[in-house]
C-alpha cells in the first residue's frame, strides 16, 4: 500500500494544471479519482498565533474538504498555546485529535506531516521556513519573510535547494483586482509608473499589546532560549515574547507588518526586485508605553534600473498608529493619470491635458476612466475571521502543493519585500540614506 501511495504522490508532483494566477483547472472530484481517500495532505501548525486563529485557520478550513487537507499537529513552545490550539480546533469540529509538539524538532520527528503553516514571531519566519523545507515540508509562511538579510539569505537558499512549495503571506498576490492591475500596467496601457503614494493609518492604542497575557505567562511555561533563536541572548522579558512587534530586533513593526504588503505590489507591478535607495524618518509620537518601534513612519524610495538614474520612479510611504484618517491607500501615477487601488479605478486625474501637451510638442495621453475589477477587502484592523484575500491565497497554496507549480507569492517575492523593509528599518534607525549591494546581497548604509 505504501508503494501505491508513493506512486500517486509522484504522479501529483508531475501533474500540470493551471494554478498560476487564480485558475484552478481540476475539480475536487478529479482529485478524488487521482489521490484516493488516503492521500490527504497532513498539515502541522507552527505557532498558534492570533493571526492563525482568526484568519489563517478559517481560510484553510474553507478549502480543506475540497483540497483534501487536514490539520494533524501543532508546535508551540508555550504549553498554553498548544492546549488552546487543540481546544480551539476541537470546539470548531475541525479535528478529532491533534498531536502536540513542544518544539519544531518534535514536530518534524513525526511521521505524518506533509506541510506546515508558519505563524510565529516576525523575526522567526525566515528560519522557521528554512527548518520546514529542510525537513522536507511544504510551507505557508506568514509575512514578513525576514527581518534581517542574513536570515533572508538563509531561508531563500534553503527553499531554492529543497524544491518545496512555499507561499509567503502576501495575500494581495492572490486577489483578482491586484492581478488585473498588474496586467494593465505590464501590458503598457498605464504608461510608465512615475510615482506611487501609499498609506496605512490606524488609531489603535492596543494594537500589538497583550497586557493580560504578559501578566499571566511564566518563564517556566515556555522555552525562552528557543524563542530568541539567533537573536542576542537576553534576560526573560514577557513583553518581548508576547508583544514582539513593539521591539526590535524581534520585529521592525510598521515596515514588516504593513509596509511589506504594499511595497510588494510595487515589486510585482514594476518588475524591480528592490529599491535603489531608501530614506526614512519617524518615531514614537503618541504611544509612549515602553515600545521601541515607531508609531509613525514616513519613507521615500527610489526605484529604477541601477545603470540609469534618470529612469524610474519614487514611492512615498507613510503610516501612523494614532489617527486613522486616510486609511489604507495605494495610488499609482503615470503621466496620463492614476490607478487607485482603494477604489480599483483608473482615471485621467492629473494626466497631461491637450494644452500642456501642445506646449511641449507632445500629444495628450489622458487615460480612459474605467474599473479594473471588483474590490477585494483585506482586513486592516484586528482580524475577526477569514478575509477574502487570505482565503484565496490559502487556496492557491493548496493548489500548488498538489500541482507543484509556483504559488502566487513565492519565497523570492518575500525575499524582495524583506530587502525593502530592512532598508527602511536601517534608514529609520540611522537617519542615513540606505542602498543595496546586489553582488553581496546586503544593505549598505551610506
Amino acid at each position: 500500500m505504501e508503494n501505491t501511495n508513493n506512486s500517486r504522490r509522484e504522479f501529483i508532483k508531475k501533474a500540470t494544471f493551471g494554478t498560476a494566477g487564480l485558475s484552478f483547472a481540476m475539480s475536487a472530484s478529479s482529485y478524488a479519482k487521482i489521490l484516493g481517500a488516503n492521500d490527504r495532505v497532513r498539515v502541522g501548525v507552527v505557532g498558534f498565533s492570533d493571526r492563525f486563529r482568526s484568519s489563517l485557520a478559517p481560510s484553510f478550513m474553507e478549502h480543506s474538504k475540497d483540497m483534501n487537507f487536514e490539520f494533524v499537529a501543532v508546535s508551540d513552545i508555550w504549553n498554553r498555546r498548544r492546549d488552546e490550539c487543540e481546544a480551539f480546533m476541537k470546539e470548531k469540529g475541525w479535528v478529532k485529535k491533534l498531536a502536540k509538539a513542544r518544539n519544531n524538532d518534535e514536530l518534524y520527528g513525526m511521521k505524518n506531516i506533509d506541510a506546515v503553516v508558519v505563524s510565529t514571531a516576525d523575526f522567526q519566519h525566515a528560519l522557521h521556513c528554512a527548518e520546514a523545507v529542510k525537513a522536507g515540508k511544504d510551507a505557508y509562511v506568514e509575512k514578513p519573510f525576514a527581518e534581517s538579510m542574513e536570515d533572508a539569505r538563509i531561508a531563500l537558499k534553503a527553499v531554492e535547494e529543497s524544491g518545496k512549495i512555499v507561499q509567503i503571506g502576501s495575500q494581495r498576490r492572490s486577489a483578482p483586482n491586484y492581478h488585473a492591475a498588474s496586467k494593465y500596467i505590464k501590458d503598457g496601457k498605464f504608461g510608465d509608473i512615475t510615482m506611487v503614494e501609499m498609506t496605512w493609518n490606524v488609531n489603535q492604542p492596543g494594537r500589538w499589546r497583550r497586557k493580560e497575557l504578559v501578566e499571566q505567562i511564566r518563564k517556566e511555561d515556555t522555552d525562552w532560549d528557543r524563542f530568541l533563536m539567533n537573536r542576542p541572548k537576553v534576560e526573560w522579558d514577557p513583553r518581548k515574547y508576547l508583544e514582539f512587534r513593539l521591539f526590535y530586533p524581534y520585529s521592525s513593526g510598521i515596515p514588516g507588518q504593513w509596509m511589506s504588503h504594499q511595497i510588494d505590489t510595487v515589486h510585482w507591478f514594476s518588475g524591480y526586485d528592490h529599491p535603489r535607495s531608501v530614506v526614512a524618518n519617524g518615531g514614537i509620537y503618541m504611544w509612549r508605553d515602553g515600545r521601541e518601534n515607531a508609531d509613525t513612519l514616513t519613507a521615500v524610495f527610489d526605484y529604477g534600473p541601477q545603470d540609469d538614474k534618470n529612469k524610474g520612479f519614487q514611492v512615498l510611504y507613510s503610516s501612523r498608529m494614532h489617527n486613522s484618517a486616510g486609511g489604507t491607500k495605494e495610488y499609482y501615477y503615470s503621466n496620463g493619470g492614476m490607478l487607485n487601488l482603494d477604489t480599483n479605478k483608473v482615471t485621467a486625474e492629473g494626466g497631461m491635458k491637450e494644452k500642456e501637451a501642445t506646449d511641449m510638442g507632445l500629444q495628450a495621453n489622458l487615460l480612459a476612466d474605467f474599473s479594473i475589477a471588483e474590490p477585494v477587502k483585506m482586513e486592516t484592523g484586528a482580524n475577526t475571521g477569514s478575509d477574502p484575500m487570505t482565503s484565496m491565497h490559502m487556496r492557491n497554496w493548496m493548489e500548488c502543493v498538489r500541482s507543484r507549480q509556483e504559488p502566487n507569492a513565492p519565497a523570492k517575492a518575500g525575499y524582495s519585500h524583506s530587502i525593502a523593509t530592512i532598508m527602511t528599518t536601517m534608514a529609520l534607525q540611522t537617519g542615513k540614506r540606505v542602498t543595496f549591494d546586489d553582488k553581496k546581497q546586503d544593505v549598505v548604509v551610506s
